[in-house]
């Protein structure tokens, strides 16, 4: 069922496995959403098996293979409701609401590089996929708390034209410490025209801060709460210059510059 835009879907599981520790990847067959779908945006879905808890929950897509009808979303188990979607088997149905909100939109032919941490990593990615083909100079800085919760990176790697910087916390791969290191000597290089950002919001709000010193525009994909994700309920504010605006529908990608942190 479409409304407003919005397609509502009947989406089955294809799979759903452990990537990590506390890291999972569900794969799920939707094949109106997995066409509609563009960079950046999420679909709200209802977690079944749940009858208590009736509000929907939403995840950024990270993969979408048009040709199969398939989105990939990769979720942490956080409370309740992660657990549970955690415990669900191929075969399985859930409802989808999607896509939901606006895209990334970097200046055409920019040189471009993204910061993401954490699953940050998933709302880039499929930009990251469409930057690469272009050729302009594609730079990723990926940070993670250890070396085995870069589940992404194999995928990144993949990524032709394109260039990574990889960052743990406790050090155990690539740079010791944050990615806001690798990211502002990435910045401070010279050599790009865009900056895009996901994760943490202290890490976004770090590296927005740094592009805006380097006069470079950057676009932020945030996180906030959300109950109707479709506009209406007015819970995901984020506070910006124009005033509050709604991360569902008005974001989740913002131009930093607009934010109020």
């Amino acid at each position: 069922m479409e409304r407003t835009g919005l397609i509502e879907e009947a989406a089955q599981i294809v799979s759903n496995e452990q990537a990590a520790e506390r890291l999972y990847f569900i794969e799920l067959r939707s094949p109106q959403i997995a066409h509609a779908i563009k960079p950046g945006q999420f679909v709200h879905m209802q977690i079944p098996g749940m009858p208590d808890k009736i509000l929907r929950r939403p995840f950024s897509v990270y993969m979408a293979d048009r040709a199969n009808g398939v989105l990939t979303i990769l979720y942490q188990v956080v409370g309740t409701g992660t657990e549970h979607l955690s415990s669900l088997e191929a075969g399985q149905t859930c409802s989808l609401i999607g896509p939901v909100g606006n895209t990334w939109a970097p200046p055409a032919g920019a040189r471009c590089l993204l910061v993401a941490g954490g699953v940050g990593a998933a709302p880039l990615f499929m930009l990251a996929e469409e930057l690469a083909q272009a050729a302009q100079g594609l730079h990723v800085v990926l940070g993670a708390q250890t070396k085995g919760a870069h589940v992404t990176l194999a995928s990144y790697e993949a990524l032709p034209n394109t260039t990574l910087a990889v960052a743990t916390d406790d050090g155990s791969f690539g740079h010791a410490g944050f990615c806001t290191q690798p990211a502002q000597d990435a910045i401070a290089s010279g050599n790009f025209d865009y900056v895009a950002v996901c994760g943490p919001e202290p890490l976004i709000k770090i590296v927005a801060g740094m592009a805006q010193e380097a006069g470079l525009p950057c676009e932020v994909s945030l996180e906030r709460r959300m109950a109707c994700g479709v506009g209406a309920c007015l819970s995901c504010v984020v506070d910006t210059t124009a005033g509050k605006k709604r991360c569902c529908v008005d974001g989740p990608i913002f131009q930093a510059a607009e934010v109020v942190w």
